[in-house]
């Protein structure tokens, strides 16, 4: 590190990880606290004693966002916020969001250790089911805050047992009284492990995150004939199965031809009637392209509707295509991803610049304040998984760059008032 730049203490970070995760630890060592589960109360309530602890003023919103604020020198400048969330999948890892938040958790403690008081305030955030595994929308709190849909739609949404947000919001302590958005936010940064292999696989340490890319979801119907398979010659067939894996494959094309940024997937397919001596009638399945660039992804837009159009004529079959949901890549805020670069760079970390193919909080907020994301790594790249596993000394150097791009920020000279 540069004499001139604040550390973070990295075993305290890591201390406060592991001990977050034994709430609602798993046996293969992962964590399972669904959004709004008592396991997520329990989360909740240890991180904001220690949010208190270092020194944060706590306030709730009307979805349970939590927000942790540090006095500036000028309360009338709008803070700069760092977050992320705390609720996983059924099957999650330790840092997948939990780093983001701790990360930001230290950040406030080292601040607070140092006496050092930023002209602008600062702010810690703790986003409501981002994970979206109990109930859906997911990026729920963020995305009420970002106004991308209203209070009542999220407060109303159930999980499979029928139980409502507001509800259980009410259960663990934490339907708060303020209203959702309209907070001012000068600025957010939001860490995280990639969750993916690049940063691993080219032996960087930090990822300089420019923006995320779009993304267009479908449900695919593929409507043939049932017949038997045995007595049906293969000229008068109408197979639904055949004309969809001919679709899957396109999904796969189009991404490859729109590289390195192109994705395209196919998660979920399902055959009717499933039996092994009947031609399939129907067929349904899950498309997914994603890509940085809004025209290029507007093209594999394009080409796909054009492929299920095409395959209902040369297959005899019915091919009903609809839309689920349709992300814009969202480029983040140039200064931001500068300073993260600059940061980066002064400490002697390896970097690079990435962008993100998951959905962040930070996608939301980058509608409403400026905003970018510092990645560091995963091992094998694997996240969503209760053997997601980061090294210590790689969220260490995460949570550097974090701290003192948020103090570039917030109006800190560091050269002159802080020498490690």
């Amino acid at each position: 590190m540069s004499n001139t730049s604040l550390q973070i203490n990295g075993q305290r970070l890591w201390q406060s990880l592991m001990e977050l995760a034994r709430v609602g630890a798993t046996e293969q060592g992962g964590n399972c606290r669904l959004a709004l589960t008592a396991l997520d109360g329990q989360g909740r309530d240890l991180v904001v004693g220690w949010m208190k602890d270092a020194g944060l003023s706590i306030s709730v919103d009307q979805v349970g966002n939590i927000f942790g604020r540090r006095a500036g020198r000028n309360p009338a400048l709008a803070p700069v916020m760092t977050g992320s969330h705390i609720d996983t999948q059924p099957t999650g890892g330790k840092f997948d969001g939990c780093y983001g938040v701790m990360a930001g958790l230290e950040i406030m403690r080292t601040l607070q250790d140092t006496g050092l008081q930023t002209e602008a305030p600062l702010e810690l955030a703790i986003w409501t089911n981002e994970e979206g595994s109990r109930f859906v929308p997911v990026m729920m709190g963020s995305g009420v805050f970002a106004g991308k849909f209203p209070l009542a739609t999220a407060l109303d949404a159930t999980d499979m047992s029928g139980k409502r947000v507001r509800d259980e919001l009410q259960a663990i302590g934490y339907a708060g009284m303020l209203p959702v958005g309209g907070r001012p936010v000068g600025a957010y940064y939001e860490a995280h492990i990639e969750q993916g292999p690049i940063l691993e696989a080219q032996d960087k340490v930090i990822g300089v995150v420019t923006g995320s890319l779009g993304l267009r979801w479908y449900d695919v119907n593929v409507t043939g004939m049932e017949m038997h398979a045995g007595p049906t010659p293969m000229s008068v067939r109408q197979d639904a199965l055949f004309a969809a894996t001919h679709l899957m494959q396109e999904v796969i094309h189009i991404a490859r031809d729109h590289q390195p940024h192109g994705r395209g997937t196919v998660g979920v397919v399902q055959v009717h009637p499933g039996s092994r001596n009947v031609i399939p009638g129907q067929v349904q399945f899950t498309a997914d392209l994603r890509h940085e660039d809004a025209a290029t992804l507007a093209l594999m837009d394009q080409r796909w509707r054009q492929a299920c159009a095409e395959a209902g004529e040369r297959f005899g079959v019915k091919v009903e295509l609809i839309d689920v949901q349709h992300f814009p890549p969202t480029p983040f805020a140039t200064p931001l991803v500068q300073h993260i670069r600059e940061q980066a760079q002064r400490a002697g970390y390896s970097h690079m610049d990435i962008v993100t193919g998951a959905g962040h909080d930070a996608v939301y907020i980058a509608d409403v304040a400026p905003t970018a994301m510092i990645f560091v790594p995963c091992k094998d790249g694997i996240s969503h998984n209760e053997i997601e596993d980061a090294q210590p000394e790689h969220l260490e150097a995460g949570a550097n760059v974090l701290l003192n791009a948020m103090l570039q920020t917030a109006g800190v000279h560091l050269a002159q008032e802080v020498v490690a």
